[in-house]
Parts: structure tokens; C-alpha cells; sequence
């Protein structure tokens, strides 16, 4: 640990998780220039840079800010969101597994979706009932895991529980839908950033101006702290159970407006905090660069989704499936190998 001191204001930093973050801003920043340039109208990154300086020609800006680019920024702040929230959950219930997708957050946001589908409703009542589905989660979660506190343990089983039940009422909800509603649903169960334009973007921009700073700086240090154990955390000051209601309840918030976004991208918020945690071999929840992992990861995942099958885009959230599945497989490796397991 390092300080930076100036005359007004002091930083403490790791440079190796300055190192790492930096790095995944890069790589962010060369995904994010390769997605607008490339497609059935190629632009070089040169001219991709210079149209979105302001200059290039107007075929280029139509292409590149007006068709692309709000995908890109799409794809950017929903990776970033998904980590975030990944990362103060798995820190609140100190398990690894402890993801939005394990505790049944996005199957709540889905369930929201798909009684707007059956209902007939429009795609911006389909992001509303995602974003109201996932917050009703979180406190449905909440209050079967309450018993004068809320322990990490009962909130991981409350929302396994929690998310079986929805399955099942989602995959009910698919059969009670028309034809042509149950092709939109299932495309967008599966994680889609395809035709996403503007108005998908600022909303969970807006989110993420305020959700992110409550939970990096109003939390982050109190949920290292927690990682000890509340016993601990009480004893140096720390208000455990307040610390814990607030930050789930952002990260919960984060996730329905990423859902609302994007649809229920998997494994994002489950993989990017455990790599950002081996990048940067820091003890502590690892926010900020858990959230630029979370970044480059979807946008590089949407990249490969644009151009692994030629001729054809697949949805992203088939790309992070069968990552975040190798990355399953690679985790109980290493704790078998370890006797963890």
C-alpha cells in the first residue's frame, strides 16, 4: 500500500491494482474501438477515433455514433454494472458464489419481463417490469433471510430457494405467452445487446451515476472491514447491518437496470470480481476494478458474439454462458486440487 499525498488531499493505492485497472481501461478503450469499426461497413480505427472526435464524414457518424456506439456504451455500463454488484454481494455473504445470478435477482428481473410479454405490453414496459421484478426479489430475499440480522449463509439459501420458485413461474409465464411474444422473451432471457439505442443507455447510465458511487464510496471501505465478520466490524465502528441493507439494496438496483437494459446476462457478475481479485491479489471486495473487468469482459464477449459465427450475431449472454460455465468448471478444479473441496 502506497500514499499519495498532495497539499490538500491524500490517496492510499496498491500499485498493482492501479496496474490492473489501468490495463482493463486499455483493453476497454481498444474493444470499445474495434466494436464501432468493424461490421459489413468497415472503418479503420484511425477514422473511428476521428469521428468520434467530431470529425469524418456523415456516413461515418451515422454508422459509428448513431448505429454502434450506443451498443458499445450499452455493453460497457452493463458489464460494469453486473460486476459491481457481483462484487458486493459475493463481499456481503463472503462466498465466491454469491452472485445475482445464484441468488435469483435476475430470475426475479425476468419475471417481471415476462408478465409484461404476456400481458402484451411495449419494450418500455418489458425494462419497467424488469427493473420492478428484481427490486421485489431483493426484498422478497431479504425478509426470508431477516432473523434479527440478515447472515450470509440464509441469504444465499433464501435466494437459491427464491430463484428455483421463479424458474418455475417463468418457464409457466412462456406457455401462457403468444407466439411471436414468446420468440421476443426467449431472445431476451438470453442476453441480448442487439438494436439497443439511446434510450436503453441513460437510464442505467443514471443508475450508475448514483448507485456506483453510493456503493464504492459509501460502502466499500465498511464491507472490507465486514469481511472479518460483524463482530468485528461492530467492534471497530462499523454499522454491519445498515452497511449490509444499503448495499444490497444498490447492488439489487444495479442489477434490474442492467436486466432492463440488456436482458439477464449470465456469469458477468459471477466471473469479473474473482478475476479482478486474482489481478490485483487484493484482500477486500476489489469494486472499482471489478467493474472495469465487468467492462472489457461484456465487450469483449459482444465482439466475439458479432463475429465468431460468420454471416450470423449470436446474444452475448450466449457468449458469457459458455465462459462463465468454463470458468465453473475451472473454479472447482482449483479447489479440488486445493482440498478445498
Amino acid at each position: 500500500m502506497r500514499v499519495l499525498r498532495t497539499a490538500a488531499v491524500s490517496v492510499r493505492y496498491r500499485p498493482r491494482a492501479l496496474a490492473a485497472s489501468i490495463a482493463c481501461v486499455l483493453l476497454a478503450f481498444a474493444a470499445t474501438v474495434i466494436t464501432l469499426g468493424s461490421g459489413d461497413y468497415r472503418i479503420p480505427p484511425g477514422e473511428v477515433l476521428q469521428t468520434l472526435a467530431g470529425g469524418g464524414s456523415m456516413a461515418d457518424h451515422f454508422i459509428v455514433v448513431q448505429l454502434r456506439l450506443p451498443r458499445v456504451v450499452t455493453a460497457l455500463l452493463v458489464g460494469a454494472a453486473l460486476a459491481l454488484a457481483g462484487a458486493a454481494f459475493q463481499s456481503l455473504v463472503r462466498n465466491p458464489l454469491g452472485s445475482p445470478d445464484m441468488l435469483g435477482f435476475t430470475a426475479g428481473a425476468a419475471t417481471g419481463a415476462l408478465v409484461v410479454v404476456v400481458a402484451g405490453g411495449s419494450s418500455l414496459a418489458l425494462a419497467c417490469g424488469a427493473v420492478v421484478g428484481g427490486v421485489a426479489t431483493g426484498v422478497g430475499v431479504y425478509a426470508l433471510a431477516w432473523r434479527r440480522g440478515v447472515h450470509g449463509y440464509r441469504l444465499i439459501l433464501a435466494g437459491i430457494g427464491v430463484s428455483a420458485i421463479l424458474s418455475g413461474v417463468n418457464g409457466y409465464l412462456m406457455t401462457k405467452a403468444q407466439l411471436m411474444d414468446a420468440a421476443r422473451a426467449m431472445l431476451w432471457l438470453t442476453g441480448s445487446l442487439d438494436g439497443r439505442g439511446w434510450g436503453d443507455v441513460v437510464p442505467l447510465a443514471v443508475a450508475m451515476a448514483v448507485l456506483a458511487p453510493l456503493i464504492v464510496a459509501g460502502c466499500g471501505r465498511a464491507l472490507q472491514v465486514m469481511e472479518m465478520g460483524d463482530d468485528v466490524a461492530r467492534a471497530l465502528g462499523v454499522p454491519a447491518e445498515r452497511i449490509r441493507l444499503t448495499a444490497l439494496a444498490a447492488a439489487v438496483l444495479l442489477t434490474s437496470f442492467a436486466a432492463a437494459a440488456a436482458g439477464p446476462v449470465s456469469f458477468v457478475a459471477l466471473t469479473a470480481p474473482q478475476v479482478a481479485r486474482r489481478l490485483t491479489r487484493a484482500p477486500g471486495p476489489n469494486l472499482v476494478p471489478s467493474m472495469l473487468v465487468g467492462a472489457v469482459l461484456l465487450t469483449g464477449a459482444d465482439l466475439v458474439a458479432q463475429h465468431a459465427v460468420p454471416g450470423r450475431q449470436l446474444p452475448v449472454g450466449v457468449v458469457t454462458g459458455v465462459l462463465g460455465g468454463g470458468y465453473l468448471i475451472w473454479l472447482l478444479a482449483a479447489g479440488r486440487k486445493a482440498g478445498r473441496i
